[in-house]
């Protein structure tokens, strides 16, 4: 029997942000820029949330919901610093760790009663851990798979424990709408609803033919969720296979539409120094890289190239970025650029000797940047052609996490 907790810092940016800035707590934050930006909300407090301000809502629409919301910037090297702290306290208490983003992880708790105590046990000493090294609160689920154990986390929000004894997922997950199950979005759950399916408990009810039937494989994937399995989609592996990204991306909205070759060039190098960075903080090189670009109508189009060899230098990724550019744009008005790295892997001992000796040298060198702009920002150093390119990191919490293909129209 398997013991899985699912361990989701609560409101993760913004406390972060009020532990530096005390006079934040209980009030109505959101966090991601300014209300007569373009951007989206990275996170919200509890108290913004309660007036239906959520993550990756336009700014704009935020601020009518609440006008009364502190708007911040944010700081994304210390909410990585701090997910840091976190990983590092995880890691003592299973080598089986996944993060399913910068502010929830998963882990394999299976067989450490010894070690550890009984489930819950374990789990509120490692609340009470991860309090002690970062003066935040997470909440955790626990669970014999990492769907339910994901729920339960959900469930405990804020800053409990939930335990679910095995055997009981079914009884525990049979009172929730349809819409708790991971995977299941707006689409997916118009389309149960047209079924009069509404409770997880209607669907455990139904035939797994009639789901199939309806919905092809994502409906036996739902079969299998409805009863606590860990079926199809993001939850059908162990905990911590393949926690490298499959890809790596930045983009950039501007304030208003621009024109400007020489500006959106800047910009593209900045966003190469993005990603070349987390390239070489998961120690991964690139084979693709791939441009998006949006004009101001809002039609958006993506063109990749695919290296001769990988890479995880940022003048090789701003070369490349800037050539999609030019053989793509139309010269409209852009409003939105996207650089990303794709077809990531390992590569040591896989280059030519005088590849290796190339990328050696500025894996050094960048690698230094990297280090300065962890300890005093990412605007202290850079490239000169990325410069005039230079706005405000935007990172976002729980990132979405892979879905299971929509049901059939």
């Amino acid at each position: 029997m398997r013991t899985i907790f699912h361990v989701d810092m609560d409101a993760f940016f913004v406390s972060v942000e009020e532990l530096f800035r005390p006079e934040l707590k209980g009030k109505p934050v959101v966090v991601g820029g300014q209300p007569d930006q373009r951007g989206v909300v990275s996170a919200a407090s509890y108290a913004a949330r309660k007036f239906g301000v959520h993550s990756a809502m336009p700014l704009r629409t935020a601020y009518k919901l609440c006008p009364q919301a502190i708007f911040v910037e944010g700081h994304p090297e210390r909410y990585r610093e701090y997910s840091g702290r976190v990983r590092e306290v995880l890691g003592r208490y299973s080598p089986q760790v996944e993060m399913a983003s910068i502010d929830e992880a998963y882990l394999d708790l299976t067989g450490s009663e010894r070690l550890l105590g009984p489930p819950l046990k374990a789990a509120h000493n490692l609340h009470e851990d991860i309090r002690k090294a970062t003066n935040l609160n997470c909440s955790i689920g626990v669970a014999t798979s990492r769907l339910v154990a994901k729920i339960c986390s959900d469930q405990a929000k804020p800053n409990g424990v939930l335990w679910i004894l095995p055997g009981q997922e079914a009884r525990f997950l049979a009172p929730l709408e349809v819409r708790k199950i991971p995977g299941v979005g707006k689409v997916t759950e118009k389309s149960l609803h047209t079924y009069n399916i509404r409770k997880i408990g209607d669907l455990a009810k139904l035939e797994r033919s009639f789901l199939e039937a309806k919905f092809g494989k994502w409906g036996l994937a739902l079969a299998g969720k409805a009863l606590g399995h860990d079926a199809g989609g993001w939850f059908d592996r162990d905990v911590s296979d393949g926690d490298d990204p499959k890809s790596i991306s930045h983009e950039r909205t501007y304030g208003e539409d621009t024109r400007d070759q020489g500006l959106i060039e800047a910009t593209l190098a900045r966003l190469s120094e993005m990603v070349g960075s987390r390239l070489r903080e998961h120690h991964l090189h690139a084979r693709t890289v791939q441009l998006k670009l949006r004009y101001s109508d809002f039609s958006t189009f993506t063109r990749a190239h695919t290296l001769d060899e990988p890479t995880q230098l940022d003048i090789v990724l701003i070369e490349q970025s800037r050539k999609l550019f030019r053989d793509n744009w139309t010269g409209g008005p852009v409003r939105l650029l996207g650089v990303q790295a794709s077809n990531l892997q390992k590569v040591e001992g896989q280059m030519s000797l005088l590849e290796q000796e190339k990328q050696e040298r500025w894996r050094k060198a960048l690698s230094a940047v990297d280090q300065i702009r962890g300890k005093f920002g990412a605007k202290s150093v850079g490239l000169a052609s990325a410069m005039r390119g230079g706005f405000e990191e935007r990172v976002h919490e729980a990132m979405p996490q892979k879905r299971d293909p929509k049901p059939k129209p």
